[in-house]
């Protein structure tokens, strides 16, 4: 509560203290200093017109500031709604974060498993092409023997017939 909340309070408290509960009209009024005392108040007060004037004035302020509460109030929850909120959305927003991560760093491992993958295949490929190429390689050296062993024969047979090939190069006829 504000200051001038506890002054109206007070004014309030005071106030129904002085001002006196009207004589019922069951017991005789015999006692006349209680009138005197009404017409005291009435006289400080400056009558009953500001009297209920002033009590509105009380009345009215109350409101405002049961108002004023109730808006604070309303503020207040509104605040706390929304700060709940915005933590429920920062928390599904880290948690989707770590969940795409966490996908991320999975495609991220099997493109490395299947690049390792094609490397050993490529690998193996390279290493068939080059036993292929030995291979061919070999059979090319021995094709080379065999032709040379072949034409050193034919050329002793030659030697030792006393004649000479019927074809050189296989286009000239002797």
């Amino acid at each position: 509560m504000t200051a001038a909340e506890v002054e109206a309070a007070k004014d309030i408290a005071e106030e129904k203290a002085v001002v006196p509960l009207p004589p019922s009209p069951a017991k005789p009024a015999d006692d006349d200093s209680k009138a005197i005392v009404a017409l005291v108040v009435k006289a400080i007060i400056g009558g009953s017109t500001e009297r209920d004037a002033y009590l509105a004035k009380i009345v009215s302020e109350k409101r405002l500031s049961l108002i004023t509460a109730w808006e604070e109030s309303q503020k207040a929850r509104a605040d706390n709604r929304a700060a709940k909120k915005l933590a429920f959305i920062t928390s599904w927003e880290n948690a989707k974060k770590a969940e795409m991560e966490a996908e991320l760093r999975k495609i991220e491992e099997q493109l490395q498993k299947k690049k390792a993958a094609y490397e050993e295949k490529l690998k193996n490929k390279l290493a068939m092409l080059h036993r292929t190429a030995e291979e061919r390689r070999a059979q090319t050296e021995a094709r080379r023997g065999e032709e040379t062993i072949l034409a050193e024969e034919m050329a002793a047979k030659y030697r030792a017939k006393g004649e000479g090939p019927t074809k050189l190069f296989g286009l000239l006829k002797a």
